[in-house]
């Protein structure tokens, strides 16, 4: 347990407090919590909004930096679309021609107009102020295996990824995965590259995921309403997917830990709040000392992050024996606080589920209800767990007694998911 901690506190610094048996997030002089969205849509694929107004809504809504991920596309060409025939229509033009006077270039064309779309740098060089916002280029490399969709974001990309295809759906993640991976060695620049909602058409499985390589985050909360973050009878839900996952990298494929981020997922800015996919449902809370893409970048890979809902945290702590997790109250509001994580030694066998003619589906297999149990809850906004030291891993989640004000799926609480510490290897 020691040696793990010092291995993590080693590649923790200067971005967290750090000794040699603790790990501390928490603001401090030259270290924020820097919050943000990883996947944002607009009007360069099948957002209703244009960049320029989306971000102006991220920066007022008290957000620190905001990544856009345009399906297959980035936004570095010349590009008129007519008005009319835009997601946003004429009530998104002219809410652009109000927010940026003097800014829109239009045009007649037929007898109709034309708008053209603002590349990202040039809306990047009007809305990014050093230490208070930042935008970021990326791209949701939209692929599929058969009907299976299969989606990971790519922020800080530098140039178009396309589609790598497989020969399934394990092998399309990764095909893709190592396509960001390549960019990043030839270019230099950093890369956040994640898995997006596994169970967006139920097309990717825990089996799926635990193998994969490069490749440390995925979606553990997507705001868009269609993406079954809770699951079904028949498929787990993503939190119960990242503890098979979790289990199976630690104890059977010597693999590092994977994060669980929280995203918006957002394409629809005009009707908020509403059942369609509307920004401020899920975001990160990343600890950094800069608001720069690299920093950033860096902060999430050591985990140096906590994923939310609503709930925000004040200080979070791994220690040699312990984790714990401080919550920043609001009024009116309880909370609980849950450590959860998988002991060695459980049965990581499982079963498939199977369908009404009794044969198998497509979908993560059936697990011992000790991957990924509850190891303790208590209510309060500060909690401690005592590691046993057989436990793979450890996280923690934070539900408010606050409903969700505009939920990804109606009865969601606030929460916060804290991301999980190495115990047992």
């Amino acid at each position: 347990m020691l040696r793990c901690l010092l291995v993590f506190c080693i590649f923790a610094m200067p971005s967290a407090v750090c000794s040699a048996d603790e790990i501390v997030l928490q603001a401090a002089e030259g270290l924020q919590w820097r919050r943000g969205n990883l996947h944002t849509h607009s009007h360069w694929s099948d957002g209703d909004d244009y960049l320029e107004s989306i971000a102006v809504w991220y920066r007022d809504q008290g957000y620190d930096f905001l990544v856009f991920t345009d399906h297959n596309v980035l936004a570095d060409s010349e590009r008129w679309e007519r008005v009319d025939q835009t997601k946003g229509g004429r009530p998104a033009f002219e809410r652009l021609k109000r927010l940026f006077p003097g800014w829109v270039e239009e045009r007649s064309a037929g007898g109709a107009t034309e708008v053209r779309l603002r590349r990202f740098a040039e809306v990047a060089e009007k809305l990014n102020r050093p230490e208070s916002f930042l935008l970021i280029q990326g791209e949701e490399i939209s692929d599929a295996f058969g009907q299976a969709p299969i989606h990971l974001n790519v922020g800080n990309v530098q140039k178009l990824i396309r589609p790598r295809h497989g020969r399934d759906v394990f092998e399309t993640i990764q095909n893709n995965v190592r396509a960001a991976n390549e960019q990043r060695e030839e270019t230099g620049q950093p890369l956040l590259v994640h898995l997006n909602h596994p169970n967006f058409g139920y097309a990717v499985t825990a089996e799926d995921l635990m193998r994969v390589q490069g490749e440390r985050f995925f979606e553990v909360y997507n705001g868009h309403p269609s993406v079954h973050n809770h699951g079904d009878a028949q498929h787990a839900g993503t939190e119960k997917i990242w503890d098979i996952v979790l289990a199976h990298r630690l104890a059977v494929f010597d693999l590092p830990l994977m994060y669980g981020i929280a995203v918006d997922d957002g394409h629809d800015y005009h009707e908020i709040p509403s059942r369609k996919s509307n920004p401020g449902r899920g975001w990160v809370q990343v600890l950094a000392e800069e608001l720069k893409a690299g920093p950033l970048i860096q902060a999430m890979e050591r985990g140096h992050f906590y994923a939310s809902s609503g709930v925000s945290l004040k200080r979070i702590t791994a220690g040699e024996k312990d984790l714990t997790v401080e919550v920043d109250p609001q009024p009116g509001e309880s909370y609980t606080i849950e450590f959860i994580g998988t002991r060695a030694g459980v049965d990581l066998t499982g079963e498939a589920v199977v369908g009404e003619d009794g044969k198998p589906l497509r979908a993560t297999r059936r697990y011992s209800e000790k991957v990924g149990e509850i190891l303790s809850r208590s209510v309060g906004a500060r909690a401690t767990y005592t590691f046993a030291g057989d436990e793979l891993y450890v996280r923690a989640r934070v539900t408010s007694s606050a409903p969700h004000p505009n939920p990804s799926e109606p009865g969601d609480f606030k929460q916060a998911w804290v991301q999980p510490v190495a115990v047992a290897r």
